[in-house]
């Protein structure tokens, strides 16, 4: 992610892909999507993680804030298995940035599985909101640790992977245990973002931004959709 690139060693669950130049202040960090089963070792060149580099690059721009730290989980495995195995990777993740950051609010942005596993780790106290893109929810997702975060869902509602629908759902039962939560149908959307990736790209850049300036309370598309009855359409 250019000259501020800055890996962590192989074994830990966090890579740092923008260390800012300042103290961090804030974490934006990035889970890419899955299986629902496989105990195979996931990769930073599976079909996954390839697709949320331009969804990392949409993050970087997306704040003129300069002490922002933007970095990915490193899961162990490509499924979630049993065991719901990305959200522990995200567990660890957050700690260790804990360890090198202390206690700095944090933005999650999770694709399908890593949508998942977004609002499943929003129940550790430094995640202020999450942004989940085509997530998969299935009924019976818990939801009662959801209350003060702000929740934005981006979901193309043609697609045919994950169910807009179960996000609607999701979002109605977040809204009930007192989230901020609101629901972005991005018209012609497919699972993977593809179809108006410039638009995916552009709104997860717009509502990133909007979700780590929670002081001015949330404005634009993630106020929209927080503040809307029903589903945007955009």
């Amino acid at each position: 992610m250019g000259e501020r690139e800055a890996v962590t060693e192989a074994g830990t669950a966090l890579v740092v892909r923008r260390r800012p130049p300042t103290p961090a202040g804030a974490v934006v960090l990035v889970l890419h999507g899955g299986r629902e089963h496989g105990r195979e070792r996931s990769r930073p060149w599976h079909p996954a993680a390839l697709r949320m580099r331009p969804v990392l690059r949409a993050a970087l721009a997306a704040t003129d804030r300069r002490d922002v730290l933007l970095g990915e989980v490193r899961y162990r495995y490509r499924g979630w298995n049993a065991t719901a195995d990305p959200v522990a990777d995200t567990v660890r993740a957050l700690e260790e940035l804990r360890a090198s950051t202390g206690e700095v609010p944090v933005v999650l942005v999770g694709h399908s599985m890593g949508g998942r596993a977004a609002l499943r780790a929003a129940a550790d106290p430094s995640v202020h909101a999450v942004l989940a893109l085509a997530p998969w929810c299935p009924p019976g997702e818990p939801v009662e640790h959801l209350g003060g975060t702000s929740i934005v869902v981006l979901h193309g509602d043609r697609d045919r992977v994950t169910d807009p629908e179960e996000s609607a759902r999701y979002v109605r039962r977040a809204r009930r245990a007192d989230a901020r939560a609101g629901l972005v149908l991005v018209r012609g959307g497919d699972h993977a973002m593809l179809r108006r990736g410039a638009d995916w790209h552009r709104a997860t850049a717009s509502v990133v931004a909007q979700l780590l300036r929670p002081e001015t309370g949330l404005t634009g598309l993630a106020g929209e959709a927080c503040a809307a009855q029903d589903p945007l359409r955009w």
